[in-house]
């Protein structure tokens, strides 16, 4: 069986957990590109106008390889943490796409819930049953998943730059270099290192969170949120930036949290969506580093 893995949403994340799983099964994978603009503009065309970039994006993906593929992943990813949830389109994410996309082979559909071990294994023994019936087998697949999962390493933490910038976001904004225009490369070149939440324990931004008047509904606004805190608190970093993708729900409310919460602590928002030139990007991006630099001197 051929197995499609879409490169877009939280791929980056849990690229490990999945390859491996459906590996260990035997399966072929088929696993899309990296986001170009012939991507881009099979997703604008047949995803839904109100949906944010990244998802019109993973429609993309998904086009790019239907027709090579007998099953496709879509996660539909409801929770990566007890009492919080994800965007919404997740949760209805398979069947956005199928009913967007023509002519599409089978997909997953059962939802996934990144909380325990034991609700992880519940996602993969219906979902490898597309495969085998073969239990063994499925429990040595989802140990192998489990194991390459726990040494995946992401994020960026540049020490020794004399300026540092936090990158904030959705991580699917900041790993796919052609959404942000490859910004850390941008950084870099301008001499700033750049850090983003993965190197933040995870105890401490829920710590930072939870000073809010009501614990935060969204993971991502609990990561963002407690992220930016701890960094501004502590001046680990010069400046943050964040980028948000125009139409998202959580980060209107989640940017407003972080400015009223960082003070005059330097922060600049890069909205993007599918019309965002990369002209207008690097002249806030230079002009950003300009004030930082003028500010540690």
């Amino acid at each position: 069986m051929k197995v499609g893995i879409p490169k877009g949403l939280l791929y980056y994340e849990y690229q490990p957990f999945f390859q491996t799983f459906f590996e260990e099964l035997g399966a072929e994978l088929i696993v899309s590109p990296d986001t170009n603009k012939d991507i881009l503009d099979k997703g604008v065309k047949y995803c839904v106008d109100e949906a944010c970039l990244p998802v019109k994006v993973f429609h993309g993906h998904v086009s790019a390889i239907k027709d090579k593929c007998d099953l496709l992943l879509i996660p539909r990813i409801m929770q990566q943490r007890q009492r919080e949830f994800i965007c919404p389109k997740f949760c209805g994410l398979p069947e956005m796409v199928v009913n967007s996309i023509p002519d599409m082979p089978k997909a997953t559909m059962t939802p996934f819930y990144a909380t325990s071990k034991e609700k992880l294994f519940d996602w993969a023994k219906i979902t490898g049953q597309e495969i085998t019936h073969n239990k063994a087998r499925l429990q040595k697949a989802f140990e192998a998943a489990m194991e390459h999962q726990s040494k995946h390493k992401t994020g960026f933490d540049d020490k020794g730059s004399d300026l540092r910038v936090a990158l904030a976001g959705h991580p699917y904004n900041i790993y796919d270099n052609y959404l942000n225009m490859n910004l850390v490369k941008k950084l870099k070149k301008l001499g700033v290192g750049v850090i983003t939440e993965e190197h933040i324990d995870e105890d401490i931004k829920i710590k930072e969170a939870s000073k809010l008047y009501k614990r935060p509904f969204w993971s991502f606004a609990t990561n963002n949120y407690g992220f930016t805190s701890h960094i501004a608190n502590n001046g680990i970093a010069n400046g943050i930036i964040y980028i948000s993708s125009f139409a998202c729900g959580i980060d209107s409310v989640v940017i407003e949290l972080i400015k009223h919460n960082i003070g005059d602590f330097p922060f600049l928002i890069l909205k993007i969506d599918e019309h965002t030139g990369e002209a207008g990007i690097d002249t806030r991006i230079e002009a950003f580093v300009d004030m930082l630099e003028r500010r540690s001197c």
